[in-house]
């Protein structure tokens, strides 16, 4: 058993921040609006510390959130993939091939259409965008947390994950390039291949290179020391980001409060049509149940941070791209609970397929 596989073989628990994620994200709401109207002029000089369109508090509060998380993926897993071929192969159907482009969909058919006249003209591409970079890259964190609590299969989970990563390293910049054209919104190519680089390709170096010098010097125990001691920065790290982006987005929302509610609305229906989607095909697939938990979990959530990251270096702060992304991490916790629960409650219905 690979060591964080025993890790994640624990029973399934929630950290305070994990928990209540969804408050702490309201209560940043309300802090970066408050602060945006009494402070201007700080975030007039945060916004304004940037070097190739790289925003520099941002970039370093997006480090702090990624890096470790992805200190857990443990690339030795690869070797595993093929013992859970089936749930691996719809896992990464979902993931690369239905996702990104049902969420385009339902960002066009309810932003771009339903909702426009609700919603700020000049901003109409960039939720689109946002939704887009949303849906654009499979979660790498959260979804070990998911996993546990549907009793899913700690291999399967550890080995997607990492797959999910490497082909993130590769297909991303040209999965939301082609979304975002066939959306008739300007790629900013250049823009987008450092974001790959800043924020998947690097971060990912770094943080192999930090977990096999804490295992070479200490071993598992020493690793997971530092990750308890890392998990809460890191979620620090995404408060103090969004705390940023509504800084700078305060006068819209005050404006138009219903933003955030029509935002949230593609975004669940993307989230439960994926898990279904996904869960299903397991059980056509002949999969097991502790598979196909973890699958539909992987297959439906969205590794925001680097959704967040990419839409303020694509779009800038103020924009309704990087807007956009917040709102799927103001929903993750509690959409995702809700799939474990249906997820837990069904495994009677699942487990009686035909042979």
């Amino acid at each position: 058993m690979s060591s964080l596989a025993a890790e994640t073989s624990r029973p399934p628990t929630l950290g305070v921040f994990e928990r209540y994620l969804t408050l702490w994200v309201a209560g940043c709401i309300v802090v970066g609006i408050g602060l945006g109207q009494w402070f201007p002029p700080v975030f007039q000089t945060l916004g304004a510390a940037e070097i190739a369109k790289v925003n520099l508090p941002v970039a370093g509060l997006v480090w702090l959130m990624i890096v470790p998380m992805l200190v857990k993926i443990d690339f030795a897993a690869l070797g595993g993939v093929r013992a859970h071929w089936r749930g691996i192969g719809v896992t990464l159907f979902i993931n690369w091939a239905v996702k990104p482009f049902s969420m385009a969909l339902l960002g066009w058919l309810f932003i771009g259409w339903l909702f426009r006249d609700w919603l700020p003209a000049d901003q109409i591409d960039g939720y689109i965008a946002g939704l887009i970079l949303l849906a654009a890259a499979p979660c790498t964190a959260m979804v070990f947390v998911w996993s546990q609590l549907c009793d899913g299969e700690p291999h399967f989970t550890l080995s997607q994950v990492a797959l999910n990563d490497v082909i993130m390293v590769v297909a991303f910049a040209p999965l939301v390039g082609l979304l975002l054209g066939l959306s008739a919104i300007t790629v900013p190519w250049q823009t987008l291949l450092l974001s790959v680089g800043l924020y998947i390709v690097v971060p990912v170096i770094a943080a192999q290179a930090l977990r096999r010098l804490v295992l070479a010097q200490g071993g598992m125990p020493a690793l997971t020391r530092l990750l308890g001691r890392l998990q809460p920065l890191s979620l620090l790290a995404l408060l103090a980001t969004l705390v940023l982006l509504f800084g700078f987005q305060g006068n819209r929302i005050v404006d138009q409060p219903l933003i955030i509610a029509l935002l949230a609305v593609p975004i669940l229906i993307q989230v439960y049509f994926n898990a279904g989607l996904a869960y299903w095909l397991n059980r056509a697939a002949g999969e097991a149940h502790c598979v196909a938990g973890p699958s539909a979990l992987i297959g439906a959530s969205n590794f925001f941070e680097l959704a967040v990251a990419a839409a303020i270096a694509l779009f800038g702060l103020e924009s309704g791209a990087a807007l956009a992304t917040v709102v799927g991490v103001l929903i993750e916790v509690p959409v995702m609970l809700s799939v474990v629960r249906i997820v837990a409650r069904s495994k009677g219905w699942y487990e009686r397929r035909a042979a």
